[in-house]
């Protein structure tokens, strides 16, 4: 089978996986009496992304072929994903915090090191097979997003959104994973040369990229920008379908498929990543991220703006959006620490830029926001309150995700120093 085919079914399924849970876990969870503690689950990703990621990297550079640690992370994650959905039916309404999350949580840290570990995998893939990966890769990834829409749309038609039963789903896809990651081309270890120092042999090498001024105040932006990376997906089907306390918005299409409305941000994704290699190679590395972050403070205001009634536009402005705000950066980022760094240390270093964005990115952003939220939608004193006051406070919380990602683009602006060799392509 072509090399690309064979990559693009790879990025469909990676990613498939992920969809199938992603932006619907919030609603089940607070169908379940959990709506404060949806921040911690979106939060286990980003504490598992801190270490798991580079320590798979590490694994994957040293000691064992990359596209084996690839299907070894989805085998475990799959396994106990499935733990998680049974748990959950087994226990019905009556489902607790701790064994729930236990489960979900081992899942996670098996799962979140495989997306910079995949893209590893086809980097490798396609530079051995002589292609530009910064050219090449786009058009494949793309397909990764369209298999995390095909699993929202099969989510969100078999009526699985307020169930366990999307974890199903997620751990069933990543068995198939597990097994199809096997037939990848073999990524090389790095072996022989010189005698290696401790820390080079255990890949923390990669962490000499903050000795480098520019690329340490990459991280660190990466790192800020992953604040905003898991707000709309743990908290926007939730307060979408929270609409449907309202007579006026209860039988929109919006309130009766909100993964269906929110899949339109994925969509957008799907055109946005072909964009990337223009844009990085015409204007390299801080405009593009620059332009995401300007994208986050639309996504987040469009959302505080908009209702699911006569303002759904507006939910469409800012699933339209999205794809600029996440693509600009993650997949941008990624080709951008690629091409930056020594080839020893490239499986390391992508999942060293995973620790900063989706790790304490993610668990910096999804904790206070969810601070945000519990004061003014999930707090006790206003259980009563009526939907209008119920969806003002939502819209408080919204405003203020944007105006946070403004004051990043400003401070971006301001320190991230541009050069001509930032471009890509």
């Amino acid at each position: 089978m072509n090399l690309k085919i064979r990559l693009t079914i790879l990025n469909f399924m990676e990613f498939a996986v992920w969809g199938a849970y992603l932006t619907s876990m919030g609603t089940y969870l607070h169908s379940v009496g959990l709506a404060s503690n949806i921040g911690w689950f979106y939060s286990m990703q980003g504490i598992v992304s801190i270490f798991m990621p580079a320590l798979m990297g590490i694994v994957a550079d040293r000691w064992m072929e990359g596209q084996r640690v690839l299907s070894l992370c989805h085998a475990l994650a799959g396994l106990f994903m499935i733990g998680a959905s049974a748990y959950a039916y087994q226990a019905g309404d009556a489902v607790a915090f701790g064994p729930l999350f236990a489960l979900y949580s081992l899942s996670v840290a098996f799962f979140m090191p495989t997306i910079a570990l995949g893209y590893s995998v086809c980097y490798s893939a396609l530079e051995g097979a002589g292609y530009d990966s910064v050219k090449a890769f786009p058009p494949i990834r793309v397909w990764g997003t369209v298999g995390f829409i095909v699993t929202m749309w099969v989510v969100d038609l078999c009526g699985l959104q307020s169930t366990p039963g999307q974890w199903m789903v997620s751990g069933g896809l990543s068995l198939v994973m597990a097994a199809y990651s096997l037939t990848m081309p073999r990524m090389p270890i790095k072996t022989g040369g010189a005698k290696k120092s401790l820390a080079e042999a255990l890949g923390l090498n990669a962490f000499k990229l903050f000795l480098n001024p520019r690329m340490a105040m990459f991280f660190i932006f990466a790192m800020l920008l992953g604040v905003c990376l898991q707000i709309t997906n743990g908290f926007a089907n939730p307060y979408i379908t929270s609409f449907g306390e309202l007579p006026l918005y209860a039988d929109t299409f919006g309130v009766q498929h909100a993964n269906i409305l929110i899949s339109l941000s994925q969509m957008s994704e799907t055109l946005c990543i072909l964009l990337i290699p223009f844009f990085l190679s015409r204007f390299g590395i801080k405009k593009v991220v620059l332009i995401a972050l300007l994208a986050w403070v639309l996504r987040f205001g469009f959302f505080g703006m908009g209702n699911p009634g006569s303002g759904v536009w507006l939910f469409i402005l800012s699933m339209i959006v999205y794809g600029v705000a996440f693509d600009f950066f993650n997949i941008s980022g990624s080709l951008f620490v690629n091409q930056e760094t020594d080839e020893s240390i490239r499986s390391s270093a992508q999942g060293l830029f995973m620790m900063m964005t989706n790790g304490l990115g993610a668990f910096i952003g999804t904790q206070v926001a969810q601070q945000v939220l519990n004061h003014y939608v999930f707090n006790p004193t206003i259980a009563g309150a009526s939907g209008e006051q119920i969806i003002a406070g939502w819209q408080t919380s919204w405003y203020i995700f944007a105006a946070y990602a403004l004051v990043v683009a400003v401070l971006f602006a301001l320190f991230f120093k541009d050069s001509k060799k930032a471009a890509v392509g």
